[in-house]
């Protein structure tokens, strides 16, 4: 049986990163200012950006498996603390609340707008990152998030308008146990908790992207099953990739965190194998280098591999 491990990939070793946070950029028509944090490698040059988005309730401190990995191995990361989180504790009647998910976008946009600012808020890093290279990320939510910052149209649940809220300055995405289509797929609690997930469109998207399902993730959105969170790889358009993760349920196997109580499917060859496939293909997409993404997809192509299959179009 072929066998897929770190010791498998012909890339560097990992270096040392810093972190630094809270760095605050105003935002006075959100309601709250944004709370990010950048995760970068001590050395390196020319280094792209991975701009992450966290799942529901989550904040700027989660997947620091994800995060730590991928800055280790050459990336700045950049997360923020979204109005969804449970750290704002946003009242139930808040009127933010229908809007969540295109905050989520204006943060990821503003992120890119204040690119220079901050990097000269994290000590020797201004002048080291390459603005060219952004590849959006996220989990569940955040997922959708990357989506629509390279494409995916959500209708507004309050007027039903699709508008294109895609950035030319993002390249790719990496979604992690996402969303799939809307419509009469949507369980009662879906359309009840996220009326963004009722009518979204992924015929837009163009640019390349990794998706990342589960075929345990037994979501309470959609009547679908597992095969609900591989509609943005079936559906959208342009060179995309699948990795199903075997038995990987919602957290396919704890990259939430190191020691997150929310896994419920705590597995650290699943994790590892989402760590370095997701870090072969961030390298493969920015350019960096190819060697180690054509070995994860020669390992990993058909149902040889014990913990998952990667396929492309």
């Amino acid at each position: 049986m072929t066998t897929y491990r770190t010791t498998d990939l012909s890339g560097p070793g990992p270096t040392p990163i810093m972190s630094v946070k809270p760095l605050t950029l105003p935002a006075p028509e959100r309601g709250e200012d944004l709370h990010i944090r950048v995760c970068a490698p001590v050395t390196g040059v020319d280094l792209p950006i991975v701009l992450f988005a966290h799942g529901f309730g989550s904040d700027l401190d989660g997947y620091a498996p994800l995060v730590d990995h991928w800055a280790s191995h050459g990336f700045v990361v950049v997360q923020a603390t979204h109005l969804d989180s449970r750290r704002l504790r946003l009242d139930a009647d808040d009127p933010r609340r229908p809007h969540l998910w295109r905050y989520r976008v204006l943060d990821m946009k503003r992120i890119l707008d204040e690119l220079d600012t901050l990097e000269a808020c994290v000590p020797g890093l201004a002048g080291r990152v390459d603005h060219s290279r952004v590849v959006a990320a996220g989990h569940s939510f955040g997922g959708q998030t990357a989506g629509i910052l390279v494409g995916l149209r959500v209708a507004d649940p309050q007027t039903g308008i699709a508008r294109d809220m895609s950035d030319p300055r993002v390249m790719a995405s990496i979604q992690l146990a996402t969303a799939g289509r809307g419509g009469d797929e949507l369980t009662p609690f879906a359309l009840q908790h996220t009326p963004w997930l009722r009518d979204q469109d992924f015929s837009h998207i163009t640019a390349p992207g990794l998706v990342v399902a589960g075929d345990k993730d037994e979501l309470p959105l959609s009547t679908r099953g597992p095969s609900w969170t591989t509609d943005p790889y079936t559906l959208g358009r342009g060179g995309k990739s699948l990795l199903t993760v075997y038995g990987g349920q919602h957290y396919l196997g704890g990259i939430s965190g190191y020691e997150a109580a929310e896994t419920t499917d705590e597995n650290p060859e699943r994790v590892a194998l989402v760590r370095q496939v997701t870090l072969a293909y961030l390298r493969h997409v920015t350019g960096t280098d190819h060697t180690d993404w054509a070995a994860a997809q020669a390992a990993l192509t058909g149902d040889l591999h014990p913990l998952g299959r990667l396929e492309s179009k």
